[in-house]
């Protein structure tokens, strides 16, 4: 089983509250109060000058297991949302590799998925590694976009996008982090602009909890347990209000659900459930042994979910 050897994240110091994010759109004040008061939702990262290549660039600075094992970096995956981040010909992604001693490396982007695209990167990568002879491989995953469009700031009726980053080192087998399933589970007739849609928004509004659940019951049956099994969710953080609704679905403990980092950070793309692992790392909340799980959802529409042994 692929193992999770590392993973460093990075956040932009400057804090933009929801009603400035609001105000910014062009949207009623009263958006402001229902991302506060009933989604949970109070506050994002940004950083107005750095550009994608800073924001990545970052989380690999902090990424310390990376130092001295540049050599054995086989690919480069890029998790993003949004499939077109910078203008042509500019290249981020293999001018990272250039600047980190990973110019070696196959380096491509995966946005298939939507936000869930870091659960993809993630299964992607130990499949990879499953073909590669050398045991010592290891492909990096990085996750974070920058908010620089509407649609790259909004969620309609569900969220607000901030900006942050992810690094994570994946290696064939380890103790540490062991990947032990993966399940996704895509609804193409949900893939339109919401906002322009009224009716079909209501019906992924009704069928979202039913939907992700699926894909959390399809990932612990296929690693041989149980929800009950799982000590911790590290979820996508798009709000509060829709993992109260699916935890009150599923029976599954609120207090179990990381959801302290969600008004603190908003959405931040694919990068959500590894900033939520760094949270767990440093709070304690994590013991040797534990299965807890990575779960999330992408407009499109694809719901996620991958269970870690750690």
């Amino acid at each position: 089983m692929p193992a999770l050897e590392a993973i460093a994240t990075y956040l932009p110091d400057q804090r933009v509250p929801v009603e400035q994010v609001v105000s910014e759109l062009g949207l009623p004040p009263m958006q402001a109060r229902l991302m506060r008061r009933f989604l949970g939702l109070g506050e994002v990262r940004m950083d107005p000058v750095g550009t994608l290549y800073d924001l990545l660039a970052a989380a690999m600075r902090n990424l310390a297991a990376l130092r001295g094992r540049e050599e054995q970096v086989r690919y480069v995956l890029h998790a993003r949302a949004i499939p077109v981040g910078v203008p042509y010909p500019a290249n981020p992604l293999r001018a990272l590799c250039e600047a980190f001693g990973l110019r070696h490396a196959v380096s491509f982007t995966v946005t298939h998925n939507a936000c869930a695209s870091g659960l993809l990167a993630l299964h992607l990568a130990g499949r990879l590694l499953a073909q590669e002879a050398d045991p010592g491989a290891l492909v990096l995953v990085l996750a974070g976009e920058k908010a620089f469009t509407r649609d790259a700031r909004l969620v309609p009726a569900m969220s607000v996008f901030g900006e942050g980053s992810a690094a994570c080192l994946v290696s064939a087998e380890g103790e540490r982090d062991r990947v032990l399933s993966y399940a996704s589970l895509t609804r193409g007739e949900f893939d339109g602009r919401l906002d322009e849609l009224p009716e079909l928004a209501a019906r992924f509004e009704r069928e979202y909890p039913e939907l992700l659940a699926a894909a959390l019951y399809e990932a612990v049956k296929d690693a041989g347990l149980t929800l009950d099994d799982i000590a911790l969710i590290l979820p996508h953080n798009v709000n509060t209000m829709s993992w109260q609704r699916l935890c009150r679905k599923i029976d599954f403990p609120v207090a179990k659900v990381l959801l302290a980092n969600t008004p603190l950070t908003g959405h931040v793309f694919c990068a959500d459930p590894f900033l939520n692992y760094r949270m767990a790392m440093t709070g304690g909340l994590l013991r040797p042994g534990d299965r807890y799980m990575f779960a999330g959802a992408g407009l499109g529409a694809t719901f996620a979910a991958m269970v870690v042994e750690h």
